[in-house]
């Protein structure tokens, strides 16, 4: 079973030959191409999950002819070759959107690996995009957009572990996302085609949670004058979502526990058990353990539904998806009040990017859904967003990671201005490109995430 298939582009044929034969080696379907002409043809005909084009070709250099299969296959990772090993040719390159170089003569060992890293980011933005596709508005998709490396994990844990069946443990500050990665576990489990049931464990009092979650038959307590079914029999081979299930009281949490040990329960008032087949999603912004150590919450409960967690990092962790997820905004609202608004200046982009936005991405939206609505300029202006907090209520870091934040923030902040054009950037920062290149791969930014869509 080969690994993926590669197209090579080299006006030499020894080299061709040669590498194709090391290639194969490793199993790998390897397509040569002496030609560009050629090389576009073969990627017309079937698709390639990479990608190895030489600089220096007959017609055209690899840098054009990258972009002209970028137009047939956008996601395909391509390694440029050089036998002048420049940084400038490095830096065009990546700047044009190859994946990496090499330079000539190359380890054969070295080409193998950047090959299987290129192959491993590829197979992860395909399943991230196909979790994207996946969402709707109705789940709050603008979670989704990101650019942090967190938030990637995030993803990547939620594809690997989507077809298990597993109780799931989410956590996190409010605002986060819960819900919709709660969603997404579901859309991509094979209970998809069932029923997502979701429960706020905190907007109702004990009698009716309940009643709620187990139903109740008729004449079980004054107002039941009919039988309701409850939210697990409703999600019997689906997937119940039990939100901020910190603040479940202690009662309700001992039946849960029996469902969860016997797979069956008994509706409020019910003498015959319910048998259930779901699968359960927990959330909570609550520590639990500590929950647990105060008696608020039972330990044998915790351990229960502790299966699997994912931690969503708040948006203080992850700045900079804070100006994608503005831009996203401002476009949502500005479309929706009929505002021409074409973007932030760069002190209002400033101003978001210092604060600490405790109520995450919701807090965010309604910021920009405020700005967009009393705004009367071309562009939203630092006066109507809410100013960075007083020194007195700053959080003293130590100095290494404040002079770290301050750096990645000032460089994510470069970029959005230029549209991610590496050379304005680093003009503007009065660096050589090649070191600003450093400082991008320090913070793992990519020049790509910054381009306007």
């Amino acid at each position: 079973m080969n690994k993926g298939k590669i197209l090579i582009v080299d006006d030499d044929k020894n080299l061709l030959e040669l590498m194709k034969m090391r290639l194969e080696s490793a199993r790998y379907e390897v397509s040569t191409a002496l030609v560009e002409e050629d090389a576009i043809y073969k990627a017309r005909k079937q698709v390639f999950d990479i990608a190895i084009v030489d600089m220096q070709l007959i017609y055209m250099d690899g840098i054009t002819l990258m972009e002209q299969l970028h137009l047939i296959n956008p996601d395909m990772p391509v390694i440029i070759l050089t036998a002048y090993g420049t940084i400038e040719s490095a830096v065009k390159s990546m700047s044009k959107g190859a994946y990496s170089y090499l330079t000539k003569p190359f380890d054969a060992h070295g080409l193998l690996l950047q090959i299987e890293k290129a192959l491993e980011k590829r197979k992860l933005t395909s399943e991230i995009n196909r979790l994207k596709g996946l969402l709707t508005d109705k789940y709050d998709f603008s979670n989704i957009i990101t650019r942090s490396k967190k938030m990637q994990e995030v993803f990547g844990q939620v594809l690997r572990i989507a077809k298990t069946g597993s109780t799931v443990y989410i956590h996190g500050d409010s605002g986060t996302g819960k819900e919709l990665i709660a969603k997404a576990i579901h859309l991509l489990s094979d209970r998809k085609d069932n029923t997502f049931v979701d429960i706020n464990c905190a907007a109702l009092p004990e009698t009716l949670l309940e009643s709620e979650l187990f139903g109740h038959e008729k004449g079980a307590f004054t107002g039941a004058i009919k039988t309701k079914e409850g939210l697990f029999t409703q999600g019997d081979q689906g997937t119940i979502f039990l939100d901020e299930i910190g603040d479940m009281p202690l009662s309700i949490q001992a039946k849960l526990l029996r469902v969860l040990q016997e797979r069956r329960f008994y509706p409020v008032g019910g003498k015959e058990p319910v048998e259930v087949d779901a699968r359960l999603i927990v959330a909570t912004n609550k520590d639990l353990e500590d929950e647990v150590k105060n008696g608020r919450f039972r330990e044998d409960l915790f351990f229960r539904i502790h299966v699997i967690p994912i931690y969503l990092p708040p948006l203080r962790e992850r700045k900079e998806d804070i100006p994608p997820l503005a831009e996203h905004f401002r476009k949502i609202y500005a479309g929706s009040m009929k505002k021409k608004i074409k973007g932030f200046t760069p002190q209002a982009m400033q101003i978001l990017m210092m604060q600490d936005w405790p109520g995450n991405v919701r807090q965010l939206q309604n910021t920009i859904e405020y700005a967009v609505a009393m705004s009367q300029e071309d562009f939203i202006t630092e006066d109507l967003l809410p100013h960075q907090k007083e020194i007195s209520d700053y959080e003293l870091k130590p100095m290494k990671k404040a002079k770290a934040d301050f750096e990645k923030s000032y460089i994510i902040h470069l970029m959005e201005m230029t549209r991610g054009n590496v050379s304005q950037a680093a003009r503007l920062a009065g660096k050589y490109r090649a070191d600003f290149y450093n400082l991008l791969k320090k913070y793992d930014l990519k020049p790509g995430d910054f381009k306007k869509k």
